[in-house]
């Protein structure tokens, strides 16, 4: 590709989009914490476990998957392929879902909130694992 990016700015774009996604939820995840502040210490153990289950099991597993895939690149490539095509595939879903969910109101706030913060706060750590990865072989060439 002519006009690519190289596997650098890949992992760099990859980060600071993970990181962007987890503020967003987080920023959804605690308007709907506000409203609700009943039984905080349940639900921050709540909010425990959803982030330790996405960071830990799901988002290690992609981070390694792409990592690999993205340190393997040679050359210019689309500043969109930090993402597989099923990686853009369930990102469109799961943005879908998000999105059909708060606008049909199909759970309660309470939820929202725990899940939400969690998985964002998920998200943000894989983002800073992308951005980590990146500076410790930015002179690796």
């Amino acid at each position: 590709m002519k006009y690519g990016v190289t596997r650098h700015t890949l992992l760099i774009t990859a980060g600071a989009i993970w990181l962007l996604a987890g503020a967003n939820i987080l920023r959804i995840g605690l308007t709907c914490w506000i409203g609700d502040d009943h039984y905080w210490l349940f639900k921050v153990c709540e909010t425990s476990l959803i982030f330790l289950l996405f960071f830990g099991i799901i988002f290690h597993k992609l981070y390694k998957k792409h990592t690999l895939r993205i340190s393997q690149k040679k050359g210019k490539h689309c500043p969109f392929s930090f993402f597989d095509i099923k990686g853009w595939i369930v990102m469109v879903f799961m943005i879908t879902a998000g999105v059909v969910v708060r606008t049909c109101h199909l759970l309660p706030d309470s939820f929202i909130a725990i899940f939400y913060t969690g998985l964002s706060l998920a998200l943000i750590g894989t983002g800073v694992r992308f951005i980590r990865y990146w500076w410790k072989n930015r002179n690796l060439e």
